[in-house]
This record gives C-alpha cells, sequence and structure tokens, in this order.
C-alpha cells in the first residue's frame, strides 16, 4: 500500500507538473493538465434575473458566431458555440447554438459526430421547437450511412458503415420519438438491412414490428408483403412446407387488408403459385405414402393436393383417392373420421354444422327456437282472445236424483251425502199465500213434523 500523501505537498506536485507540461509547449493550456482541476459546468436553474442578463450575452455570443460561420472561420464557430453551451445552457440561445453546431458537424460529412451532436441536442434540449428538426437530421443521417432512400423493388445497397452501427442509429430514432413520423420508417429500414444481409428470421421480425407497432402507417402494407416474398422465396429454395403455409398467410392478409393496395396483384400472383407447389408437394407425398402401403396417410396428402391444386392435380388425387376407397375402404372412412375437414372428394358431403369451430348459421329448428316474438305494429293485427265458460255438468229435471251423484260434497262422518227432499211434481202451481193486513204482525210458519226432524 502507497503511503499517504498530505494535501500541501499534493499541490505543490500538481503545480510543479502543470508549469513543466506549459513551459515544454507539448500541451495546451486548453487542453493541458489544468483543465483537469476545472469544474463542470453550473447545473442549478439561474433566478428571473440572472436568466435575462445571461439571455443578452449568450445572444451576442451567437450574432458572433453566425458571423464567422459566413466568414468560414470554422474553429471560431465551434469555440463560440461551446462557450455558449458551458456558460449560458439554460438560455434559449443555447439550444440555437446546439442545433447550430451539430448541423456545422454534419455539414462536414462526418455521419456519426454529427449524429451524435442532435442527440446531445435532443437529450438536453427536448423542449426547444427545433426537436422534430433534429429528429429529421438523424434519420436522414442514418439513412445517408445505410447507402441511400430506400427502394420498393427490395434491391440490395451497398452502406457507407457497418450494419449493426446503423442499426443503432435506427433504433436511436426510434427511441427518441416513438409515435413520430419517422418511427415507422426507420423500423422499415432495420428490416431492410435484415433482409440485404440475407437474415430470413431477423428480417420477419422487424417487418412484423412494422405492422404490429404501426399498424396504420403507409409502410405496414408493405411490410406485410415483404413478409410474404421472402418467406416465398426460401420455400423455393427449400421446398419446406412451413415457409408456403408463412407465406400463404402473409399474403393472405395482405390481400385482405389491402385490396386495392399497389402489391395486391403481385400477391395474388404469387399466391397462385403458392398453391400450386403446395398441391404438387402433397401429391408426392401421398404417392409415397401409397407406395409405403399406408393408405391412410396417403388419403390425408391427396385430400390436400385436392385443397390446394389446380384442374390437373385435383383430377389425379381424385382418382387416386377412388383407387384407394375402392381398395381400402376402411382407410379412407377413417381418415374422414379423424379430419372431416380434409375431406374434398364430394365437398357436400361433409357435414361442416357438426364441426367443433362451426360458425354458420343455425339449422331451421334452431334458428326459429331462436327467433325473438314479433313486435305488434297497428292495432288491427291484435284480436282479442275471447274467453269461453268452462261446461258444467247438468241433467235433466225429470230424472230422479240417485244416490252418489249429488253435486255436493259428503258429510264428514258418514259413508253416504245428505240428499236434499224433491218436492213431488204437481199440475197446478202452488198459490202464494195472502198478503197480511196492513198493521198486523207476520204469523211465523208451523213447526216440522217429528218424523221429519229425525231424518
Amino acid at each position: 500500500m502507497y503511503p499517504p500523501m498530505n494535501v500541501p505537498a499534493f499541490s505543490r506536485l500538481a503545480a510543479t507538473c502543470a508549469a513543466i507540461f506549459l513551459a515544454s509547449g507539448s500541451v495546451s493550456p486548453a487542453w493541458g493538465f489544468l483543465d483537469f482541476f476545472k469544474k463542470e459546468p453550473q447545473k442549478v436553474a439561474p433566478t428571473a434575473a440572472e436568466l435575462n442578463t445571461q439571455e443578452a450575452a449568450a445572444t451576442v455570443l451567437l450574432d458572433e458566431a453566425k458571423a464567422a460561420e459566413k466568414a468560414g472561420k470554422t474553429s471560431k464557430v465551434q469555440d463560440l458555440y461551446e462557450q455558449i453551451l458551458k456558460k449560458y445552457r439554460f438560455t434559449n440561445a443555447a439550444a440555437e447554438a446546439a442545433y447550430a453546431k451539430a448541423w456545422s458537424i454534419r455539414q462536414t460529412g462526418k455521419m456519426q459526430p454529427a449524429f451524435d451532436a442532435f442527440q446531445r441536442f435532443l437529450s438536453d434540449f427536448r423542449r426547444s421547437p427545433r426537436f422534430g428538426d433534429a429528429i429529421q437530421q438523424q434519420y436522414e443521417i442514418a439513412e445517408e450511412a445505410k447507402g441511400g432512400k430506400k427502394q420498393r423493388a427490395m434491391l440490395v445497397l451497398s452502406m457507407k458503415m457497418g450494419s449493426e452501427d446503423v442499426i443503432k442509429m435506427y433504433k436511436q430514432v426510434i427511441t427518441n420519438a416513438p409515435f413520430g413520423k419517422f418511427a415507422s420508417l426507420a423500423q422499415f429500414s432495420i428490416a431492410e438491412i435484415h433482409q440485404d444481409k440475407g437474415d430470413k428470421a431477423e428480417a420477419v421480425a422487424a417487418y412484423q414490428a412494422v405492422v404490429d407497432n404501426f399498424p396504420t402507417s403507409k409502410e405496414a402494407g408493405e411490410a406485410q408483403f415483404r413478409i410474404g416474398a421472402i418467406s416465398n422465396i426460401a420455400a423455393k429454395k427449400t421446398q419446406d412446407g412451413q415457409n408456403l403455409t408463412a407465406t400463404r398467410d402473409a399474403l393472405k392478409t395482405y390481400v385482405t387488408t389491402n385490396p386495392k393496395g399497389d402489391r395486391a396483384g403481385e400477391a395474388q400472383s404469387i399466391l397462385t403459385g403458392v398453391d400450386e407447389a403446395q398441391a404438387a408437394r402433397s401429391l408426392e407425398i401421398g404417392k409415397y405414402y401409397e407406395r409405403q402401403h399406408k393408405p391412410k396417410a396417403a388419403a390425408v396428402y391427396f385430400n390436400e393436393a385436392l385443397k390446394f391444386g389446380d384442374a390437373e392435380a385435383s383430377k389425379e388425387a381424385r382418382e387416386r383417392l377412388a383407387k384407394l376407397a375402392a381398395s381400402n375402404p376402411a382407410a379412407v372412412t377413417d381418415t374422414k373420421k379423424n379430419a372431416p375437414g380434409n375431406d374434398y372428394t364430394v365437398p357436400a358431403a361433409v357435414d361442416l354444422r357438426h364441426s367443433p369451430d362451426y360458425a354458420g348459421p343455425p339449422s331451421p329448428e334452431l334458428a326459429r327456437l331462436s327467433q325473438k316474438p314479433k313486435m305488434r305494429k297497428d292495432s288491427d293485427s291484435f284480436m282479442p282472445i275471447p274467453i269461453q265458460e268452462p261446461s258444467l255438468p247438468s241433467r235433466p229435471a225429470s230424472q230422479p236424483t240417485a244416490a252418489g251423484t249429488s253435486l255436493l260434497p259428503p258429510v264428514s262422518g258418514g259413508d253416504k251425502p245428505v240428499l236434499l227432499p224433491v218436492p213431488a211434481a204437481s199440475s197446478t202451481p202452488p198459490v202464494p199465500p195472502a198478503p197480511a193486513a196492513a198493521g198486523a204482525l207476520p204469523v211465523p210458519p208451523p213447526p216440522a213434523p217429528a218424523d221429519q226432524k229425525k231424518n
């Protein structure tokens, strides 16, 4: 461990070293040893009065820098801009100086230093009115570093800088303004760089990021088409079924979302070729399984050839399916049971309504049950329901009442209901009693006989 040094001795040593460096002339005072002891610019915001004073002084230096720039004094211009940024960093003139400094570096053709200078401006002065201009300058610098503007024909262009450095530039543009108009352009350019390098997976992922993150941009449709085009090129090289499926999915999505797009006709043409390639591939695989005496697998691929093939391929696939059904009907039947949606021999015979993923209209019976009652539109269509009285039991007056036929409920404690006496029918009607005299009291009726009370 080194012995500790006291402060006075260290100060004398530092002063001696500084004097030696200055006397030798090998190091300028601006960049010499004493710069190590310089204080950092003040980071505390000044008061309103101090800010007004600093704004005036910074404006004077800014005007002087512009005059020196017109005179072609490049070194003096940079020194004045740096002086403004160090002394008056809270002023509006400091923001103008930072942007002007980055712009002057850009004119020299040094792309990375210019990009970094604009990045310092964006980091320190995000509220400046020139924020959008700085983003545009960064994007244009990245485009120049890439090698030129984007080409619709997917031409491979030579790059002026390393691909990784250019990708970092584009990513920084997206980070600075993720919702700006240059974000989608930058992401699209990243995908193009991967595509030019031959990185299929990286290119597809980058184009998909354009579609996912910027779906309403102009670049989203072209990115969707590029995904299908890249997968199609890979399918032609490898004859991989996954690439054919990826091509079909991507281009069908493009045609659906951009029915009148510039690439709609080209996408449809590629889809036709993909279907033919898929049918030919499935037909060959089906023949292979047929030679291997595996009718179930052969039937699956023959059905797939029917699905995607043209007239000639479909005809051959149908003929081979018919032979399989004649020689081994159980295998073809099992294939239909295991995958009912893959049977294309008789499309009308496929029961789609009982498929788990069926989403069509219900059967007529279910449709009638699911219908809501119709609302009455006018008074004429509504008729009141007539009230019908229930028919009551009746009997002829001449028929005698028998036991057990009375409508009265039975008396509790007895087996037979109590029957009321029926008066004998007489030919002469009864005579009503004479009215009582005025003022006379009513006479009560005579009491009933004793034998009638017992009954």
